[in-house]
């Protein structure tokens, strides 16, 4: 578009258009605008009027003069603050003394064609315009304020960047302006859409809303100031519900589509990126659709509207939030306003027009006899009394657009006199010399206003950078419900570029009406947020705004409303219900004061007295047949064996530490080895006795008492060394086990050599089995010699409860994993109690008739026979 802009104006302005400059009048004004004359012009280009009726072109006559319509007081008083600003310069004795300040205003209606209209009559002065000439000889026209929009300048800059003529805009605020290849002469003392377009995104991010939807005129000022909003608030996680662009001739399905849209959408905030003659038709639309609950962000181009401030639009945008140009105070501008007068101020067309508007009368011409016969009651003396007057024109405290005005004709000012103050060598002119006041080209004093710096009456200083901008400052306001009925716009904060300390955004979040019941901060999201213990999943094909609360997963918290993640817990912690906190998990082993701990100590100490009672009885009655028949000193051994296999089992219970676990597989081992080892060397020292009596059997040397006690020590010995070499190469040790039970640490001792543990296991099962079998092959051999009944028994006992616990201790996890242990140690040892000495115990005590050598020996029984 811009190199259209460009390549269409290079040929209008570069064609050779026969021209006479003959007969013109430089003080005489065009139908749309004014000259006051002085030694130095400018030029301003203002809306005074907003909107414009174009008449019909037959073709068959000249063409009608438009007529503009609406006419704005607050543009009105944008012009007064121009001829303040020239009138305070030619008074300073300071700034460009012994000169004075002329200037041409025009009064372009907000319409393309009449700014174009208006800056070629003031490049020319002529009227109409004859393009590429001027037919003012002097005074110079030095600079042109404008224009009022920024696709107005943008084709305006094109055009005055040409010949470098300085450009100086208070209204116009697209980035596209700052590119000084393509608009070298373009100044401005509104800041750039960019800053506006971060401080909107500020104000989005302060409150947290994440879900908003952008609307715009389909222009430049909107697409440029859209785009960089939106690169903003996307960069901050801010998703975008919609973006929406007002066409420029109020389509009327446009703009229904957009109502439609702005009430249908879940997104409760709205940055209306436009100016209040584009966003009247959206709000009328609204109106009528009964479109309420949502709030508008404001940019600068309407946040401070009067059109809009009305009680009309109040149940829409009571409650906007946005950026306002920073305002400020010119002194004595006030009463420079109240002073004036409809015929004495320039522009007498436009004084006459406010004055109408103003007191609701009308100016009556005298010499029209229709005029005269009509009442005129009603009619403007011109001494009405402004200072009774309350509207925009007369509100100075917020000055915005006119104090940038204002600036912008000091600035120029400013520039011209730094002009009139060259010294050689230190010019724009080659060879460095200064040029003239009275003749100089545009773009030699383009090269002052490049380099101006400016202090105004409110200690703001004034200075360009590179690219043609002001240093930033805008304020943040708020439309409040004023007594009236009408909105006011009140400052709760400001926006500046320049804060040294970094804290460039600041707002009074306790000052604001939102215009709710509650008058909390509205929420404008697309999913509400995920409260803590949850994280954020994105739903698949929408914005990353919109997304499900999933719970956190097992082991994992998050702490933070809206957390795209859960974490682990340490390993040593474990999470609440809530799932955002982390506590230290429960530490479980099988204590002695756990429940089940207290029954199998209980259970352990007194199961080993039995043994030991045992013991006892056998050592009283050592001379019995009964005792003597069953090895004596073996049996004792045995119960000595068993008592300390009860007691084992306490290993097993308590705190875990680190010679415990290393030590109490190996006892249970070396214990229960002696133990079976004294079943087998019973089961086969029966064996042998029996064969033994059997003529010519070799296995009678192999009865003597020392065999036993051979096969003890060997089997026994065998076990230890297991237990030696487990103990040296892989020594068990205590761990917290975390994986065995979710949210407990288990302390276990670790074997550290599961193969290790079940080689001690499976010897014990070993000697087991052969006790079994041999006793099982002699079961059948005489009473006299036959204890091989009872062991039998007691193996059969003590292999099904090991066999049962290895299963058993398979599917158990943490403390009972150690309970089924020592539930097996403590079942099998009374096994074989049970088996092999409480049969003797009863005759000993209960059949002491039994307990004779005739009765062992069978010898009653075959007397009786």
């Amino acid at each position: 578009m811009f190199h259209v802009y460009r390549t269409f104006w290079h040929l209008i302005l570069t064609f050779h258009v026969p021209a006479s400059c003959t007969d013109v009048n430089l003080l005489s004004s065009s139908p749309s605008g004014i000259l006051v004359p002085g030694d130095l012009l400018i030029g301003a280009v203002i809306p005074i009027h907003i909107d414009k009726l174009y008449p019909t072109v037959t073709f068959q006559e000249r063409p009608p003069t438009d007529i503009c319509t609406m006419f704005r007081f607050e543009n009105y008083q944008q012009f007064q603050a121009l001829r303040y600003a020239v009138e305070e310069i030619n008074r300073s004795p300071y700034l460009l003394p012994n000169r004075t300040l002329g200037y041409y205003v025009y009064d372009s209606c907000a319409a393309l064609q009449s700014e174009l209209e208006g800056t070629l009559w003031m490049l020319t002065g002529q009227s109409p315009a004859i393009l590429n000439y001027c037919c003012r000889e002097t005074p110079p026209l030095a600079a042109i304020i404008g224009h009022s929009l920024s696709t107005y300048s943008i084709l305006m800059a094109h055009i005055l960047g040409e010949y470098r003529f300085p450009q100086v805009s208070y209204f116009s605020t697209s980035s596209l302006l700052s590119d000084r290849n393509q608009f070298p002469s373009f100044f401005r003392t509104v800041p750039s859409d960019v800053f506006q377009s971060r401080g909107l995104a500020q104000l989005v991010l302060h409150f947290k809303w994440t879900w908003v939807g952008l609307i715009a005129p389909d222009d430049d000022y909107g697409h440029e100031g859209t785009e960089v909003l939106r690169q903003e608030i996307i960069k901050e996680g801010v998703c975008v519900a919609y973006t929406e662009y007002i066409s420029s001739n109020f389509i009327f399905e446009n703009i229904r589509n957009i109502a439609n849209i702005i009430m249908e959408s879940s997104a409760t905030v709205v940055v209306a990126f436009s100016t209040d003659i584009y966003l009247i038709p959206v709000l009328e639309e609204m109106l009528k659709r009964n479109v309420t609950g949502k709030i508008f962000i404001s940019s600068e181009g309407w946040s401070t509207s009067n059109v809009l401030s009305v009680e009309k639009y109040s149940p829409i945008l009571s409650g906007s939030i946005g950026i306002a140009f920073h305002s400020s105070k010119i002194q004595g501008f006030h009463e420079f306003l109240n002073s004036i007068r409809p015929f004495n101020s320039p522009g007498i067309t436009w004084s006459k027009l406010f004055w109408e508007e103003a007191f609701g009368c009308r100016f009556f011409d005298q010499t029209n006899i229709s005029d005269l016969l009509n009442d005129q009651e009603n009619s403007c003396t011109g001494e009405e009394n402004l200072e009774n007057v309350q509207n925009s024109f007369s509100d100075v405290s917020n000055l915005r657009a006119s104090y940038n005005i204002y600036t912008a004709v000091y600035v120029i000012a400013k520039a011209l006199d730094d002009l009139s103050l060259c010294q050689r060598l230190d010019g724009p002119l080659p060879g460095r010399e200064c040029s003239d006041l009275d003749n100089f080209e545009p773009w030699q004093l383009l090269y002052y206003i490049n380099k101006v710096q400016l202090n105004l009456s409110n200690a703001r200083e004034v200075f360009f950078d590179k690219d043609g901008n002001p240093p930033a400052i805008y304020d943040i306001v708020n439309w409040q419900p004023g007594s009236d009925g009408t909105m006011k716009q009140v400052k709760v904060g400001s926006y500046d570029s320049r804060n040294s300390s970094g804290d460039v955004f600041g707002i009074k979040t306790t000052t604001i009406w939102w215009g709710t019941e509650t008058q909390e901060v509205p929420l404008s999201v697309c999913s509400q947020s995920c409260p803590e213990g949850f994280r954020k999943a994105t739903k698949r094909g929408e914005p990353v705004c919109c997304f499900e609360c999933v719970p956190c997963d097992q082991g994992e918290i998050s702490n933070q409303t809206n957390s795209v993640d859960c974490w682990k817990c340490p390993w040593d912690m474990w999470p609440n219900s809530k799932r955002n906190r982390c506590f230290p998990k429960p530490i479980e082993f099988l204590s002695f004061e756990d429940p089940l701990g207290i029954i199998l100590t209980s259970t352990s100490v007194v199961s080993c007295l039995i043994p030991i009672s045992i013991f006892n009885l056998f050592i009283q009655y050592k001379s019995t047949p009964i005792v003597r028949a069953n090895n004596y000193y073996v049996s004792c051994i045995l119960l000595v064996s068993l008592s300390l296999c009860f007691l084992c089992a306490l290993a097993f219970i308590g705190d875990i530490q680190h010679e415990k676990c290393l030590l109490r597989q190996a006892a249970f081992g070396l214990i229960f080895a002696l133990c079976v080892s004294c079943i087998l060397a019973k089961t086969i020292i029966v064996v042998f006795a029996f064969m033994a009596t059997k003529p010519g059997s070799g296995l009678k040397k192999w009865t003597t008492p020392h065999v036993p006690y051979m096969i003890i020590v060997i089997c026994t010995f065998v076990q230890f060394l297991l237990c030696v070499i487990w103990l040296s190469v892989s020594p068990p040790f205590p761990q917290y086990n975390i994986e065995a039970k979710p949210g407990i640490i288990v302390v276990e001792c670790n074997e550290n050599s599961p193969f290790a543990f079940w080689c001690m296991l499976g010897y014990l099962g070993f000697l087991a089995s052969v006790s079994f079998t041999v006793a099982f092959l002699a079961r059948r051999l005489p009473d006299s010699y036959n204890e091989a009944k009872f062991i039998t028994f007691s193996m059969l006992a003590f292999l099904s409860v090991w066999v049962s616990f290895i299963p058993a201790s398979l599917s158990a996890q943490g403390k009972y994993t150690v309970s089924m242990e020592i539930f097996a140690i403590l079942t099998s040892s009374w096994a074989l109690v049970a088996c092999m000495f409480l049969p003797k115990c009863f005759i000993i005590l209960f059949k002491p008739d039994m307990n004779s050598k005739e009765k062992l020996m069978g010898k009653d029984r075959n007397r009786n026979m």
